[in-house]
C-alpha cells in the first residue's frame, strides 16, 4: 500500500464562511451571556459595532443584521462613508458615534454625520463641539474619555481629572453629557484590566452623585472590546465596542516583488 504524503493546505477543507449577520449574532449572544452571568439583563448592554476599515456596503450589512449603533475611529473614514449611510442615519436606523481621537479642526466634518462623540478628552474640544452645536441649534451626546490604564499610547483625561472635566463639559450649552468611555489596559492580567473598568464606574458614580448641572444623564459606560468585554460587563459596561469579531479579520496585502 503506497504511503500517504502529508496533506497540503489545499487538501484541508476550509472553515465554512460566516456572514456578517452570523458573526454579529454570535457577538450579540456573547454579550448577552456575559450580562446574564453577572445578574444583569442583556438589554442593559448595547453593542457598538466599530467599523474601522470597513466599506459602506459592510456597514449596511451589519445594520441589516440588527446593529443600531456604529462607531468610527477616523474622521476621514467617517466622511468618506457618510453619503452612502445618510439615509440610514436620517431614518434613525443607526446612530453613529465618533470613538477615535478628535482634533478641534475636524469638528465640523464629524458633526455633519455623527450623532455622538465618545472621545471628548479636553475642555477645548468640548468647547469647539458646543460652539458648533449652539450655532446649529442642536444638542450633541458626548462622553468624556478617561485613560484609566495610564498607558501613553491611549488618549483620554487622567482619572484624577475626569470628574472635574465632566462637570465642565456638562455645563456647556449644546452638549448632553451621557457618560464615560475608556480603553482597557493592554495586559493579560484580567484583574488589572477589570480594576480599570471599576475605576471608570466609580468616576461615573461620583459624577452622578454630585448633582452638578447637566450630569444627571451621565449614566453610560462605554468600555470593553473583543478581548475584555466580559470583564467590562461585570463592572457595569452599558456599551461594548467590537469590530473584527463582527466583520472578520482584515485581509493582509500580498508582498510586492
Amino acid at each position: 500500500m503506497p504511503s500517504l504524503s502529508p496533506a497540503s493546505p489545499l487538501d484541508v477543507p476550509a472553515e465554512p464562511s460566516r456572514t456578517i449577520a452570523d458573526r454579529y449574532a454570535a457577538v450579540r449572544a456573547r454579550v448577552d451571556a456575559a450580562a446574564i452571568a453577572v445578574g444583569r439583563a442583556p438589554d442593559e448592554v448595547q453593542l457598538l459595532v466599530a467599523t474601522k476599515t470597513q466599506d459602506a456596503a459592510s456597514v449596511r450589512a451589519v445594520v441589516a443584521a440588527g446593529a443600531t449603533l456604529i462607531g468610527e475611529n477616523r474622521v476621514q473614514e467617517l466622511v468618506a462613508k457618510a453619503p452612502d449611510l445618510a439615509d440610514l442615519v436620517a431614518d434613525g436606523a443607526v446612530r453613529v458615534h465618533m470613538i477615535g481621537h478628535l482634533q478641534r479642526n475636524k469638528v465640523n466634518q464629524v458633526l455633519a454625520t455623527a450623532t455622538g462623540v465618545e472621545s471628548v478628552d479636553s475642555l477645548a474640544l468640548a468647547g469647539a463641539l458646543a460652539s458648533r452645536c449652539a450655532r446649529e441649534g442642536r444638542t450633541l451626546d458626548v462622553m468624556v474619555q478617561v485613560n484609566v490604564s495610564g498607558e501613553e499610547s491611549k488618549a483620554g483625561v487622567g482619572p484624577d481629572d475626569a470628574s472635574h472635566l465632566s462637570r465642565q463639559v456638562a455645563a456647556l450649552e449644546g452638549l448632553r453629557l451621557t457618560g464615560f468611555m475608556t480603553i482597557g489596559a493592554n495586559s493579560p492580567d484580567t484583574a488589572l484590566v477589570r480594576a480599570g473598568f471599576e475605576r471608570l464606574r466609580r468616576i461615573r458614580d461620583e459624577v452622578l452623585a454630585s448633582g452638578a448641572p447637566g450630569t444627571g444623564e451621565a449614566r453610560e459606560l462605554s468600555m470593553g472590546m473583543s478581548g475584555d468585554l466580559e470583564a467590562a460587563i461585570a463592572e457595569g459596561a452599558t456599551i461594548v465596542r467590537v469590530g473584527t469579531a463582527v466583520f472578520g479579520a482584515r485581509a493582509v496585502a500580498a508582498p510586492v516583488g
